[in-house]
């Protein structure tokens, strides 16, 4: 979760092509839940929510009990160690120096799941192997792109997808392989996109399209959500960590040139219209064409 006036990182329409696809890339262990300069105002953001919407952003079942303490054991290695400008160890537990918290975690009364989440920006799910298939135990999710936790947990991870066209056809098949396959001394990454109309990183339903919108102003008007997404098996539990860091920057400073408005703009034109669907792109489609083919030109 992180603050809309960040520049986006990186820029996920590279080729002009849209792939419904797993897109995985290893990553090194300093790259994993690595903070920024808007740690504190996401964790800030966390806690707000953690006070004031625990039930809404947070849900831990039983089966997650041991692999969320085997988390919290890790996180107290790997934040001080890959992260020493921001964590720093001490007997117990964790300083977060960005915001001046301590954390001692033999003394905390939290569920460790939810400790964890209090940590870092990322959102954390947790999956375990259930009765064969691999299953939503626990997470702490601030900023859900329009899906309900509630809804979600304790669900397989093709009933978790059931509603993305075209992942039984595609996906379901490769995830559950990768799923059952992946090391612990592995650390993936992936990135997910999408369009909004709000700015808010907690978004758990989608709200009513606005009317004002068009292809002058849909630069000010339109967000661009980047989820920086991460898969990691714990060694101890078997568990798997899904990790979501989400970058929200408004789209006249997300798309820079007009190279980056013609490769988004053509990914636009090859999606599928149930995948617009499922983007809550479709009522905003044409005012977001006609404003990249202006950015393409301008």
């Amino acid at each position: 979760m992180t603050s809309p006036e960040k520049s986006a990182d990186y820029f996920p329409f590279k080729d002009g092509r849209f792939r419904l696809s797993m897109g995985l890339t290893p990553l090194p262990a300093q790259q994993w839940l690595p903070p920024d300069d808007a740690l504190a105002s996401d964790i800030a953001a966390k806690q707000a929510l953690l006070t004031t919407r625990h039930s809404d952003v947070f849900q831990a079942l039983p089966e997650s009990e041991a692999a969320s303490t085997e988390l919290i054991r890790m996180l107290a290695v790997h934040l001080p160690h890959h992260h020493a400008t921001h964590y720093r160890a001490h007997d117990g537990g964790v300083s977060n120096l960005a915001t001046g918290e301590d954390w001692d975690f033999a003394e905390s009364r939290m569920h460790p799941l939810d400790l964890a989440g209090r940590l870092v920006q990322a959102d954390l799910c947790l999956m375990q192997l259930i009765g064969g298939r691999y299953c939503l135990v626990g997470a702490s999710l601030c900023s859900p792109a329009r899906w309900l936790l509630a809804e979600k947990i304790g669900q397989s991870l093709d009933a978790i997808h059931a509603s993305v066209p075209g992942y039984g056809p595609t996906l379901s098949r490769p995830v559950g392989h990768f799923f059952q396959a992946l090391k612990p001394d592995l650390i993936v990454g992936r990135a997910n996109w999408g369009i909004s109309d709000d700015p808010t990183a907690f978004q758990p339903m989608a709200g009513p399209a606005k009317s004002d919108l068009d292809g002058v102003n849909a630069g000010e008007r339109l967000w661009l959500r980047i989820e920086r997404q991460t898969l990691r098996r714990l060694p101890e539990t078997q568990a798997i960590l899904f990790t979501i860091q989400t970058k929200i920057t408004r789209l006249d400073q997300a798309i820079r040139s007009s190279d980056e408005a013609r490769d988004f703009a053509a990914v636009l034109r090859d999606m599928p219209d149930d995948t617009k669907r499922y983007k809550h792109i479709t009522a905003m489609g044409p005012s977001l064409l006609e404003w990249l083919d202006r950015r393409c030109t301008g």
